[in-house]
């Protein structure tokens, strides 16, 4: 198998990949970044960004990523399109398999690799994408002002999501399968004390409609029993909070993580327990997973690989 040695790798590219890269070419460590499954990350699958600072009018989730990859090209980082399939954290240098066919040897590496959001499984969320479909309310919930909006999920993150976006929303709805829900009590609380959610137990998603975006969601009500009932239901806007999984399995056998999968890394800082291996962005970070905490978790993990090469006398 070829193998290529470097001073930095970064596997990733969303805000925090492409973040560390223009860090670490400022900073001359000549670093390989691999683009992975989604060059860009979950912001290539949202259409408007209008929280990033610096775009004052917006700028769409594509372009912003581009925008980033050029800069980090620009500060002499080598992007390029590849998956790593396969990890040996055992001693440095690290081995990171590229594609099941190329091992990369770095003397540090910083893990960028996201967190993937679980949907339904439903064709019509691939269908309405960036057309009312979305897996994260702080994201998007501003372009839903006084609309009516539902979100999926009985726990505290669903929960959370429903009460954030009942500050915009003129209605939400929360649609639950089970007869309660699995968030904290004082999570219930609020959510059954808010005027604008109703909760809809029992309740499965089946199917999305709308012509030019989701214009409403079909529902089954106790799904199988001989009162199940079907019905349509206007929304304007259809939020996934059903979790997350971090894209962290090539490297569970060295490194801690949490029990959903989240790298957990020393303190505020990107620093795993293997010297040299840093976590960046969403694959480390359960509770914020917005573009510019993944992209300051990036300047911070090359900051970090940096200064551990500087250590190691390697730069």
């Amino acid at each position: 198998m070829e193998t290529e040695k470097v001073k930095c790798l970064i596997i990733g590219s969303g805000p925090a990949g492409y973040t560390a890269a223009i860090y670490a070419g400022r900073a001359n460590l000549c670093p390989v970044l691999y683009e992975g499954l989604q060059p860009g990350g979950q912001l290539t699958t949202t259409t408007d960004v209008e929280n990033f600072p610096g775009y004052p009018e917006g700028i769409s989730g594509p372009q912003l990523m581009e925008d980033l990859r050029s800069q980090a090209s620009r500060f002499g980082t080598d992007v390029r399109f590849g998956i790593a399939t396969a990890a040996d954290l055992s001693k440095a240098p690290y081995k990171i398999t590229i594609d099941g066919e190329k091992v990369i040897e770095t003397e540090s590496l910083i893990i960028s690799t996201g967190a993937t959001a679980k949907y339904l499984g439903l064709d019509d969320e691939k269908k309405y994408a960036g057309m009312g479909v979305s897996a994260c309310a702080t994201c998007d919930g501003f372009f839903y002002r006084k609309k009516v909006v539902a979100v999926v999920g009985g726990g505290d993150t669903a929960c959370e999501e429903a009460i954030y976006l009942a500050g915009l929303a003129s209605k939400v709805y929360v649609i639950v399968r089970k007869p309660y829900l699995r968030a904290s009590k004082i999570m219930q609380e609020r959510v059954m004390k808010h005027e604008k959610i109703e909760v809809l137990y029992e309740h499965n998603a089946v199917g999305l409609f709308g012509d030019n975006g989701v214009e409403g969601v079909n529902l089954v009500k106790r799904w199988g029993e001989p009162d199940e009932e079907r019905y349509s239901l206007p929304i304007d806007g259809f939020f996934l909070a059903i979790g997350h999984k971090p894209n962290s399995d090539i490297f569970k056998d060295y490194i801690d993580t949490d029990e959903v999968g989240y790298i957990i890394t020393e303190g505020n800082s990107p620093r795993t327990k293997v010297p040299g291996v840093f976590a960046a962005g969403d694959v480390a970070d359960p509770h914020y997973r917005q573009a510019i905490t993944a992209a300051g978790s990036g300047c911070k993990a090359a900051i970090e690989a940096e200064r551990y090469l500087s250590e190691k006398g390697i730069i």
